[in-house]
């Protein structure tokens, strides 16, 4: 069993085929990072920008009618990982060749900012995700602070 101040951390959340999950799913991750101690993280932008186009990807293409899709964000110490489960057929990609319509970039910024993104099998449908390196000054959860009031990162105590 993993202690409230040990790694990994989890959120999930399922939301609705709705427009508006889309900016509910950012300010759930935002709020997440905020809470395990990365509320400065340089690359929280371009995680944030994923986690909108990884939910609009879902309601435009993978959440039939009457159903949703679960965001899960998971912080190991290590990586940042988002992903996106969704019960509708098909395999997202990216177009072979870019097309003058305003759609249709949302997995090239994905495969431009993350370090690493793919799709999964899950039945029925699918999970995509994004990977990112959490590099830098040390960061201290909230939870674990209480615990560790005196801990600075500067120093490895």
């Amino acid at each position: 069993m993993i202690a409230a101040n040990e790694l990994p951390y989890q959120r999930d959340q399922f939301y609705a085929r709705d427009r508006r999950s889309i900016p509910a799913a950012r300010h759930m991750t935002s709020w997440s990072l905020k809470y395990w101690g990365l509320a400065d993280w340089d690359r929280t932008a371009d995680l944030l920008l994923c986690v909108s186009e990884l939910t609009t990807n879902a309601l435009l293409h993978g959440v039939p009618r009457g159903r949703g899709f679960l965001l899960r964000v998971r912080y190991d110490g290590d990586v940042l990982r988002v992903e996106v489960h969704d019960s509708g057929p098909g395999e997202p990609r990216i177009p072979d060749e870019p097309d003058e319509s305003e759609g249709g970039r949302g997995l090239l910024l994905v495969q431009e900012l993350a370090d690493k993104w793919g799709v999964g099998e899950r039945t029925p449908g699918k999970v995509v995700w994004a990977e990112f390196a959490v590099q830098g000054p040390c960061a201290i959860p909230v939870e674990a602070s209480i615990f560790r009031l005196a801990h600075r990162c500067d120093t490895g105590n």
